[in-house]
């Protein structure tokens, strides 16, 4: 059996958009064809979990028929973030070679330094890391100079992301490299001057870490208005409306396809229908 292509979703800091970018990965791998797990390891809060219950609950409903991930059981998540770091790794590694199964693996990871979080990166084959249009988003990738704002080092999750490739290189060898992209999330509209700063500072640290930049997904309406079903943008069509389509999500649609090309994963976005 072929081992799963695993994408991690990661970033320590809270509030970037990582459950978000989730959903509409795993959303569009399902749409092309593709055979896809989950595991949320944001215990406590279980945002990519429970938008999938939505969705089995809203199909039940609507007698719709909609591509569903599979989704091995790690327990209760409440439970599981109380125990030792024995007990969570014991339920990861059931976990994530029960998803072997799949041919894509998504894992979201929670806004912060954990055990899970840590094992998860090392197991990845691409990690992706949203980051808001933000100095206070980018000191958890690099440190500037407070005066001259100039890149003065890699800051923790860089530093992270670094040890999870070295332990993948021990573990696999080093032909086993981590793809790892940036994508720039929730964009404001207007060009500012401090995005320009911003984008300067990424592309340094970008050649000096070894990561990829691309474009995330905007703070749209559609993507929250959505949410409580269970659906993206990428189900909507004449048997799946729970809200009146617009020229804003035919934009929301090509967003994701960006997105998808982003990643490397051309034929994902090549087969995302269009917005009927």
């Amino acid at each position: 059996m072929a081992k799963a292509h695993v994408i991690v979703i990661g970033n320590e800091k809270g509030g970037a958009g990582k459950s978000t970018l989730a959903i509409h990965i795993v959303s569009a791998l399902l749409h092309a064809g593709n055979r896809v797990a989950i595991l949320d390891l944001d215990l406590r809060q279980r945002s990519l979990a429970r938008f999938f219950a939505n969705r089995a609950a809203w199909m039940a409903a609507n007698g719709a028929a909609l591509p569903m991930p599979t989704e091995p059981d790690l327990g209760d998540g409440k439970a599981l973030a109380k125990a030792d770091d024995a007990e969570q790794m014991a339920r990861f590694e059931a976990a994530f070679a029960e998803a072997q199964t799949a041919e894509v693996i998504v894992i979201d990871t929670p806004g912060g330094d954990t055990v899970l979080s840590r094992a998860a990166h090392a197991r990845a084959d691409q990690i992706v890391t949203p980051m808001n249009d933000s100095f206070v988003d980018f000191d958890l990738l690099g440190q500037v100079d407070p005066v001259t704002l100039e890149l003065l080092k890699p800051s923790i999750y860089s530093e992270s992301v670094w040890e999870a490739r070295k332990v993948r290189a021990v573990t696999e060898g080093r032909h086993a490299a981590i793809d790892w992209v940036v994508l720039t999330n929730r964009l404001a509209v207007a060009e500012a001057r401090n995005r320009r700063r911003l984008e300067e500072k990424m592309q340094k640290l970008a050649r000096r870490v070894g990561f990829r930049v691309g474009p995330g997904l905007r703070d749209r309406v559609i993507y929250r208005e959505l949410f409580p079903f269970g659906l993206t943008v990428a189900d909507l069509s004449p048997d799946v409306r729970p809200v009146a389509v617009s020229l804003a999500h035919v934009a929301a649609r090509q967003e994701l396809r960006a997105l998808m090309q982003a990643l490397g994963l051309g034929e994902v976005a090549e087969r995302l229908p269009d917005a009927a």
